[in-house]
């Protein structure tokens, strides 16, 4: 499995999205921001404090780092009808994920920013299904866009290319998925475009909302199975 935690794809598990109290901005050289609590330098090594975790990156890498105030954005709001039926394309998301070797919340959040996990979503460009393949795009990968599993197979393999081509580099990667990779290239980073950098935030922002939720929900499970039964 692809490990998404490695590298600067390690900053998804860590960035709030319901309340964010940093209070530096630090960039990188590769063109991608994000904020910290705080930071401090260990041996050549930049340690950013970002809520209860750590995130390590080589001095070098780092561009610049400016002190921000805080913040705090909405918490989306979820209808229980959409919840619904965003169950049978989880669904097909996690199998597409697992085939794929990729984390499941990775590929999930990919979908939901892209299409809000509708299979009929078509964008203004042309982009198809819920994980929003161009047509020319669907046919190299060898599958129907318009058929939702396929289309999340086709995904989940497209962002696997693009994770293996920038060495896991998950940043670069959705870079790429949003802006192509001779974007990518061109700008020897993430592209200096305004959709490409709130598309990247807004997919870590969503992988870190959805690994919080299934550590609450661990929690919760756990504090039920530890309960004392009666015996009356």
């Amino acid at each position: 499995m692809i490990d998404l935690r490695r590298v600067v794809g390690c900053a998804v598990l860590l960035i709030s999205v319901e309340a964010c109290s940093a209070k530096e901005l630090v960039c990188l050289k590769s063109g991608f921001c994000l904020q910290a609590d705080s930071h401090r330098s260990s041996n050549g090594t930049l340690v950013l404090r970002l809520g209860q975790g750590t995130l390590e990156y080589p001095e070098e890498n780092v561009a610049s780092i400016q002190s921000v105030p805080e913040a705090v954005t909405e918490k989306p709001s979820v209808q229980p009808s959409a919840a619904l039926a965003a169950i049978k394309t989880d669904e097909l998301l996690s199998q597409a994920a697992d085939q794929q070797g990729l984390y499941r919340d990775f590929v999930l959040s990919v979908a939901k920013v892209e299409s809000g996990l509708h299979p009929q979503a078509v964008s203004r460009k042309g982009a198809l299904g819920l994980m929003q393949l161009m047509p020319e795009t669907a046919e190299t990968l060898g599958v129907d866009p318009l058929n939702a599993s396929q289309n999340a197979v086709g995904g989940a393999k497209y962002l696997r290319s693009l994770l293996i081509r920038y060495h896991g580099d998950s940043v670069l990667a959705l870079a790429a998925y949003n802006a192509g990779p001779g974007a990518v290239e061109r700008f020897h980073g993430v592209p200096p475009f305004q959709e490409t950098r709130s598309y990247v935030i807004r997919v870590l922002h969503e992988y870190e909302r959805q690994q919080k939720l299934h550590a609450r929900q661990q929690t919760r499970a756990e504090a039920v199975s530890s309960r004392p039964t009666s015996t009356d």
